[in-house]
């Protein structure tokens, strides 16, 4: 059903698709509240579902509706069957995010859309509703790589608190990294670009007013410039790009400042780059900002699997286990993530990298296997590589993965030299279970003094084993439904153990203007 007639009054919806809704929420999809503060006031609030809390109901969609649908890679198909529900009704289709981004023509052809915004839909989205109103909306907008200034406060105020365990702040977009196995620095840049210090504790604190006192710091890199980094740009002659850093890294460190000032029971994780273990000073700044862990892709144990992801600025063997042992030292705790199936990976690789998590004490850590995702340089070179001989499922070319149904698709999708597709499942889903065994988890506990503490720890620790180590490539159907349910269960306990009593009257601290 198409749309012709201009409507006086249209009502907004936004949409987190997801092919798993687990009733209770760990993380807020930051973005969903971002693009309700994106949307202008004389079309009221916003709609905003997250199918992973409950699917969408369409039939909550008349005729001239929009329904702004974002998507990853990930939850493509799941958002494209959703798309072409919401055309039927009668209501206009916009995608957004990082997949149409890439493929926008894709989500015309297969998701019903009417329009998709390409890049940051911070500044773009309000003319997208503008124009579906006027009954001509364009076919693709540009939304382009915004500066800093332009990024919009999330609406938590439309928000059910009960339904996330964590909140969400974002500080900054990009990463000068250039990962073969990431896109970000494709989709969002190189060039760092990040917000002001104001706004961002202004959130923080509109967010532990709530009740939120697990928040993460949902950047791309939060630490965007590296010790390296100005010690090569101090070599010049020319000092312009040296201040640009030092500007950059004195915002951070602004910032760390004033959450130091926030209450003792906050608590920040983040994702950064190993280089910080190297910088003394700025991991000391984050553990009194109460920044208590972060995510370090450590990817790979072996030089040939670093090389094999570009990652070779990494170290391996007992230099790797003293480097992570550095974080601990300075209190910040990490998520270590690992990824099979990688060229040089042999059958030793998975106990290789299950002794190199235990032996380096990180807190926790996350196994995936291998996946070419579009934007990044394994997609391309998987592509090139493959040409006319790439398998397909149903019709669907192997390399468009994210169309073949969850069921259909294969378990490993990039031939490998040394091991089935089968051995690397298994082998990745037995590093999960092996780190996450209840024995392993009570042990790392103990970074906890308090009992409860340590309960809250195991709680946390057997639900991102079930909700994301038994959902994933790694794991086979029947287990994915059971996981689902045991995640959903964990994710309500957890929302209720991680709670803190709301502070209405917390006030922002003082420098922070």
């Amino acid at each position: 059903m198409g749309v012709s007639l201009r409507k006086t009054y249209l009502q907004v919806h936004i949409v987190n698709p997801s092919h798993f809704s687990f009733g209770t929420g760990f993380i807020t999809p930051r973005w969903l509240f971002v693009l309700a503060a994106a949307t202008p006031a004389k079309w009221g609030d916003p709609v905003l579902s997250d199918e992973s809390l409950s699917p969408f109901d369409t039939d909550q969609v008349e005729e001239g509706d929009v329904v702004g649908i974002g998507l990853h890679t990930g939850n493509a198909l799941v958002g494209y069957e959703l798309g072409l529900r919401v055309r039927d009704r009668g209501g206009w289709v916009v995608y957004g995010g990082s997949h149409p981004t890439l493929y926008p023509e894709e989500a015309h052809e297969r998701g019903g859309a009417h329009a998709v915004v390409k890049g940051d839909g911070d500044v773009a989205w309000g003319q997208v509703l503008e124009d579906c109103a006027c009954g001509d909306p364009k076919r693709i907008y540009e939304g382009g790589r915004i500066s800093a200034g332009k990024f919009q406060k999330a609406r938590w105020d439309l928000m059910d608190r009960k339904k996330y365990a964590w909140a969400s702040v974002q500080t900054v977009r990009g990463c000068p990294k250039h990962c073969s196995f990431c896109s970000v620095w494709r989709t969002d840049g190189q060039e760092p670009r990040q917000r002001e210090v104001h706004p961002v504790i202004e959130e923080i604190v509109e967010l532990r007013r709530m009740g939120f006192r697990f928040i993460a710091l949902a950047d791309d890199n939060f630490y965007p410039v590296t010790l390296e980094d100005l010690r090569m740009a101090a070599r010049r002659e020319d000092k312009t790009r040296y201040d640009e850093l030092k500007a950059l890294r004195d915002e951070r460190f602004e910032l760390m400042r004033l959450m130091a000032q926030l209450p003792d029971d906050m608590n920040f994780f983040t994702q950064i780059t190993m280089e910080s273990a190297e910088d003394p000073e700025f991991l000391d700044a984050m553990k009194a900002a109460h920044i208590r862990g972060a995510l370090v892709g450590i990817e790979a144990v072996t030089p040939e699997g670093l090389k094999d992801v570009y990652k070779d600025f990494n170290l391996v063997g007992d230099e790797l286990v003293e480097r992570l042992q550095e974080f601990r030292k300075h209190g910040v705790y990490i998520l270590g993530s690992f990824i099979f199936g990688l060229p040089s990976d042999r059958p030793s690789t998975f106990d290789a990298t299950a002794e190199l998590a235990k032996k380096s004490e990180i807190t926790f850590a996350q196994f995936v296997t291998l996946t070419p995702f579009p934007g990044t340089l394994d997609f391309e070179q998987w592509e090139r590589e493959q040409g006319d001989d790439m398998q397909s499922v149903d019709g669907v070319p192997v390399s468009r993965h994210w169309l073949i149904p969850q069921a259909k698709r294969p378990k490993l999708l990039t031939p490998h030299p040394a091991m089935t597709g089968e051995e690397i499942r298994q082998g990745t889903q037995d590093v999960w279970n092996s780190f996450y065994s209840l024995k392993a988890v009570w042990q790392r506990s103990g970074i906890l003094k308090a009992l409860s503490n340590r309960v809250a720890f195991v709680v946390a620790s057997k639900v991102m084993l079930q909700a994301f180590g038994n959902t994933g490539l790694s794991t086979d159907s029947a287990r994915s439904s059971r996981a689902t349910k045991l995640g959903g269960i964990g994710f309500s306990v957890l929302q209720k153990i991680f709670a803190a009593p709301p502070m209405p009257d917390l006030q922002v601290p003082e420098g922070s203007k």
